[in-house]
């Protein structure tokens, strides 16, 4: 008996860098700063919410859209934090996830002829989201050690195929945070096109002070052409229920729908009445930038006794640091083969920027999640503390 072959869809894609890191955490027994997810729990009250609309009888369907309640809060608090209200019902979709939701923005205007630029590093699913439409990717990187937009650089790769470009503030796996003069620079340079432009924001409210968060939808040129995408998986230390949520124009809404009806159709109901609940006091997420800077300057202070060199961390809860100034000879070895040895012989899994490159391009920096315990974070110091 013999199986089909078919061409792959993907054939340049295997198994993700984060998935083989944590595997080698948990072989070694290592303190996992790799992949990026809490090790905390959330808050109480949310799981209580959830709980209550199960028993309450809140299992079935909910509307393909998003629950009304989730999608009003929704567009509330992008209304009080970036002054642009997007209508509820036309212009806010509850998606499983960030993930899905960037997949799906991209399958509904992104098609074979197209082109769409991407700033690297990027999040690893964004080029295989945008192969499997038959698209062709437009690699630009962003400046090598600030990660700042290189607008010279991006202006020079737009061309009468742009379809789209995917920018993401606060940026993974950086930390940068794009400016207001950045978010200027973008709207002056798309002004002329029809470039839409799909917005990764999912760590919004991780911007630490005295910056904010300069959300495309502050800006009406950009929030005119832009899907914007965002996490309750990150916002509320959630990763595991995977919901997220787009807000879009209502052309752009409609659009992406009819791709979200026939991909997920819709997302789990008695988690949608938690979050509509839970979102009526803001405070969680107004006060997660101060709890993850006290993580942050905790994890850097730390690593500041160590010979890593810190690169800024301006948001997101992920801090990079350059290896080549360490006083060991594994200096020498590249990104991924460093967190290698780190995992096996120091005991703290990373993951190497270059595995945010299509090419492999490496710098000598690596990433640490800092979304953990305090004792987490001290317990992984003091195995680094030996470099």
């Amino acid at each position: 008996m013999t199986t089909p072959t078919f061409p792959s869809r993907l054939p340049n894609v295997g198994t993700t860098i984060f998935t083989v890191m944590s595997a080698l955490a948990v072989q070694h027994k290592a303190v996992n700063l790799g992949q990026g997810f809490p090790d905390f729990d959330c808050d109480p009250k949310l799981v209580d919410g959830v709980t209550t609309a199960m028993q309450q009888g809140h299992n079935q369907y909910p509307p393909m859209t998003g629950i009304a309640p989730l999608r009003e809060a929704i567009a509330a608090k992008i209304e009080a934090l970036y002054a642009r209200r997007y209508d509820a019902a036309a212009e806010i979709t509850v998606t499983a996830g960030a993930t899905q939701a960037i997949l799906t923005a991209i399958l509904c205007c992104v098609g074979p002829g197209d082109e769409v630029i991407v700033l690297e590093p990027c999040y690893d699913s964004y080029v295989p989201n945008i192969e499997l439409t038959g698209a062709t990717v437009v690699r630009v990187p962003l400046t090598p050690g600030t990660f700042r937009p290189d607008f010279d650089k991006i202006a020079a790769a737009l061309s009468p195929k742009t379809r789209a470009i995917i920018i993401n503030t606060p940026h993974n796996p950086s930390g940068t945070v794009w400016s207001a003069a950045d978010m200027r620079r973008l709207d002056e340079l798309l002004a002329p096109t029809n470039v839409l432009v799909i917005s990764d924001e999912v760590y919004e409210h991780m911007v630490f002070a005295p910056l904010r968060h300069e959300s495309v939808a502050r800006y009406p040129g950009l929030a005119a052409r832009s899907f914007i995408v965002s996490s309750f998986g990150k916002t509320y230390h959630v990763t595991g229920w995977k919901i997220g949520y787009v807000a879009a124009p209502a052309a752009l809404t409609a659009e992406f729908r009819k791709v979200h009806q026939f991909c997920v159709f819709t997302v789990n109901t008695p988690m949608q009445l938690g979050l509509a609940s839970y979102m009526q006091d803001p405070a969680p997420y107004l006060n997660l930038p101060a709890f993850y800077a006290a993580k942050r300057d905790l994890f850097r202070a730390g690593l500041a006794r160590t010979k890593f060199r810190l690169l800024p961390c301006e948001g997101t809860y992920f801090q990079s640091v350059a290896i080549d100034q360490l006083a060991v000879p594994e200096r020498e070895l590249s990104e991924a083969d460093f967190c290698q040895w780190l995992t096996r012989e120091i005991g703290v899994a990373a993951i190497p920027l270059s595995a945010f490159y299509g090419d492999g391009f490496d710098q000598k920096v690596v990433r640490f999640c800092f979304a953990k315990k305090d004792d987490t974070l001290r317990a992984a110091l003091e195995r680094l503390a030996r470099l």
